[in-house]
């Protein structure tokens, strides 16, 4: 895959942030100069090495228009995230923040003249699908999603189609799969992250059977966040992903109670492994699974990391960590 031809730097909105490090990573290895801008409020936000940061609010306007001066493509990953328990405690934050976020950013590109705009969607843009595996084209025949995450990263594809119309901005849109591996951390509230640091939380805080939200038998298709940010790298140097979108998840679908037996086994958990079950909370999806044959096509992506490989080193990972009794993270 040939390199850009850039002069300037490629800006990473939300650079501080679980997907953005790993983008950065792959950037500076290919050679470019980057400027991650994130707000850090997030408490576990790391600022990237190797990369110019700078602390800004993506809402202002002005500011962000400013900034966007020194760049002409931009990996917009920025948004408000977590879990499914922090998509229902904060929806209408999630809602009204994103969406200025992107009204902010994309304006900023369109009248610096970015040549694209590489937005990060989220395969919770499909959470209304029932016929699998999914593919890019099923979005337009089901109905919008129903969560304010879900409908703000759909609102940002809007952006990216309706920017394009209007102003020429070419774009491309990227749907990851459940990211996982090193680097997300877990939570003070179940939900709040995603479903892997959680269980591993419980299991290292000594919570005993493992609560598990709804039956178990709600499936995903866990992908390499070191896999994604390729992906992600990759669609930016290749025209063919121009004014397009794609899914980047992994194959191999799984259940949420064989990723806790195995997050068990890896820990070394000497008791029988037992699970209850709680209620899960509302609109949680009972099944995700990816199509991502569009993607190897136009730019040959495909995952490469094993799913037990990578569960082992962000296990392993995590067990760095500290946690208290009652499964909160207390950093060094």
């Amino acid at each position: 895959m040939s390199q850009l031809i850039t002069k300037k730097s490629i800006m990473v909105t939300g650079g501080a942030g679980f997907i953005g490090g790993y983008v950065i990573k792959e950037l500076l290895k290919k050679g470019y100069k980057v400027v991650a801008i994130d707000n850090l409020s997030k408490e576990d936000s790391r600022i990237p090495e190797g990369a110019e940061f700078i602390k800004a609010d993506l809402r202002d306007k002005k500011n962000i228009i400013s900034l966007f001066k020194r760049g002409e493509f931009c990996i917009n990953i920025a948004s408000k995230i977590g879990g499914i328990g922090y998509f229902h405690k904060y929806p209408a934050t999630i809602l009204s923040e994103n969406n200025e976020i992107y009204s902010s950013t994309f304006e900023a590109a369109a009248i610096n003249n970015y040549k694209r705009m590489v937005y990060i969607s989220s395969s919770m843009v499909y959470e209304s699908a029932n016929e699998f595996p999914l593919k890019e084209q099923a979005l337009k025949a089901i109905a919008p999603p129903v969560t304010g995450y879900g409908f703000s990263k759909l609102s940002g594809e809007y952006y990216c189609r309706m920017f394009f119309e209007q102003y020429g901005l070419d774009y491309t849109i990227i749907r990851p799969f459940n990211a996982y591996g090193i680097n997300e951390f877990p939570g003070d509230y179940v939900g709040y992250a995603h479903v892997i640091p959680d269980i591993t939380m419980k299991i290292m805080s000594g919570k005993y059977p493992i609560e598990i939200l709804g039956n178990g038998e709600q499936s995903r298709c866990f992908t390499h966040v070191r896999d994604i940010a390729r992906g992600i790298v990759m669609s930016l140097e290749s025209p063919k992903a121009k004014n397009e979108s794609f899914n980047l998840g992994s194959d191999e679908e799984i259940k949420i109670i064989e990723v806790a037996k195995r997050i068990w086994r890896i820990l070394g958990q000497k008791k029988e492994f037992r699970a209850k079950f709680a209620e899960p909370l509302k609109d949680d999806i009972f099944r995700r699974v990816s199509d991502s044959s569009k993607a190897k096509k136009a730019f040959g992506w495909r995952p490469e990391i094993n799913f037990e490989i990578g569960l082992k080193e962000t296990v392993g990972w995590l067990k760095t960590l500290n946690f208290n009794s009652f499964g909160k993270l207390t950093l060094n």
